[in-house]
């Protein structure tokens, strides 16, 4: 504890120039006459809002420094990374936050240049959905940026309070995050350094993008200064794009990083595994062994799993191309989970045409219904389970028939909404389940479909087809899986999100 007496206490504050002495000479008169204690002392002028937190304890440390950065008078610490510190500021009445280098890196021209650089480069950005730098002041002892302030908390506390978020909520995030990146690309500036963290939603809910470019903090062309550098992300970037074979700031390493910051959201967990180890941040097995997000949350509209798919796509051919592609999707996803699109539709009154497949338009079409699928053959099981989960379908899948329809009782709930048989190497085990549950009178009005080979003639003679039962040939296109699915599921409704 600092040796001050209360009366020293308040002088430094007035010689500090934290206060107007007529401010603090109102707070000593709460106290009245006689001796106070120094906790009296602290308690009545942080309470008439003389001092904060942070101002009381730097001053019973001795403190000389870091009341003020130019003209703006330091509050409260509101953010500490690698680089630097963020508090909370005021000058003029007004709140601002001030950004300083860290005192290490003061003496490093190249991370004092890059500080300077990126402040700058920030000046230009102007955008409701990226944080405003105000001014960039290069003092050499003390460089800071002066950015707007933010009422609100990090998408990573967010994150973490709440465990995961809504499809809906992550959605909306994740196409403002884009509509940020995507006016900083049409500069010719990337982010860099995509995490929860650098995010802030405000506290009328708006997502607001923080530190442009800071990962850049090292030559990203050697993998031993790669390795060195303090700033994580920046050799996740470097990793992924050395791993890809693309060059350094390729536009789309921003767009995997935001897929990554959307499964997160969705899941609570990042689609990356989290290390503090440098060699394990640059192997490329990393990006390659994400677990896919409908395994961890079983839930999720396919039209949210759709999206991470696309923007976590290994392959830059594939992926998501740019930010402005990656706003455009998460609008398209935001408007189908909002108004609960299938796929675009001719003329219903058309036989044979309620549905024109698109599988370049992400769509919930599965959202609120089970699908079981009895089939022994494991590269079929996976490969319908895998592309009906990503359009929101959850799926059963039982390898015995006899086992299937006992799972369907006269007395209990169907568990499944239609029921896919595979003859491929089940055969007639296959063909006499569908039609037993064509036929029992507590199955009959649920669709089910009968996967046959062509060259299966018998099979398909004996097969009992007609109204909601249908056969689709094999080898399976999914894509007419899905259309059928579709079709037969049209008038059953859906089950509430959360209770399937």
């Amino acid at each position: 504890m600092s040796e001050l007496t209360p009366q020293q206490f308040a002088q430094r504050i007035a010689d500090l120039g934290l206060a107007d002495r007529r401010v603090i000479d109102h707070a000593l008169n709460e106290l009245g006459v006689g001796d106070h204690t120094m906790e009296e002392m602290i308690r009545v002028m942080q309470g008439n809002g003389v001092v904060t937190t942070l101002q009381t304890d730097k001053i019973l440390k001795g403190d000389r420094q870091g009341y003020f950065y130019g003209d703006y008078k330091i509050l409260y610490l509101i953010g500490a990374g690698t680089f630097a510190r963020v508090y909370r500021a005021e000058k003029d009445g007004q709140v601002f936050a001030v950004k300083v280098l860290r005192k290490r890196f003061r003496d490093e021209l190249k991370e004092l240049e890059q500080f300077l650089r990126e402040g700058r480069m920030g000046l230009k950005l102007r955008h409701p959905h990226i944080v405003n730098i105000l001014d960039v002041v290069p003092d050499q002892r003390n460089p800071f940026l002066v950015m707007e302030f933010v009422e609100g908390q990090t998408l990573r506390d967010l994150v973490k309070v709440r465990g995961k978020l809504p499809a809906d909520l992550s959605l909306r995030l994740i196409y403002e995050i884009a509509s940020g990146l995507a006016y900083a690309a049409s500069l010719g500036i990337a982010h860099r350094d995509l995490k929860l963290s650098n995010v802030l939603i405000s506290s009328d809910g708006k997502a607001k993008l923080v530190d442009f470019g800071l990962a850049a903090l090292t030559d990203r062309n050697n993998p031993e200064k790669m390795a060195d550098c303090p700033n994580a992300r920046a050799i996740d970037y470097a990793a992924l794009e050395r791993g890809t074979g693309v060059r350094k700031d390729d536009p789309r390493s921003d767009v995997y990083f935001a897929g990554n910051m959307l499964y997160h959201m969705l899941a609570g967990v990042p689609a990356l595994t989290e290390t503090r180890d440098r060699l394990q941040r640059l192997s490329v097995s990393r990006f390659q062994e994400i677990v896919p997000l409908h395994e961890r949350v079983p839930d999720v509209p396919g039209v949210a799993n759709q999206l991470v798919q696309r923007a976590l796509e290994f392959n830059p051919e594939k992926r998501i191309q740019s930010a402005a592609a990656l706003q455009a999707e998460a609008k398209k996803a935001i408007q189908i989970l909002e108004q609960g699109i299938s796929p675009r539709r001719r003329d219903d009154d058309a036989p044979g045409s309620e549905y024109q497949e698109e599988d370049e338009d992400p769509t919930n079409e599965g959202e609120g219904y089970i699908v079981m699928l009895v089939e022994s053959k494991v590269a079929l099981q996976n490969a319908v389970r895998e592309r009906l989960k990503s359009r929101g379908y959850r799926v059963l899948v039982i390898s015995d028939p006899n086992r299937a329809l006992a799972r369907f009782h006269p007395d209990d709930d169907p568990p499944a909404d239609c029921l896919v048989f595979g003859a491929s190497e089940l055969g007639s085990l296959a063909v006499e389940a569908f039609n037993k549950f064509a036929d029992d009178e507590h199955t009959a009005s649920i669709p089910s479909i009968l996967l046959v080979d062509r060259r299966q003639t018998s099979l398909i003679a004996s097969a009992r087809r007609g109204g909601n039962h249908k056969l689709l040939p094999l080898p399976l296109k999914v894509k007419e899986l899905r259309v059928a699915l579709m079709r037969l599921l049209k008038g059953t409704e859906k089950r509430p999100l959360g209770t399937y």
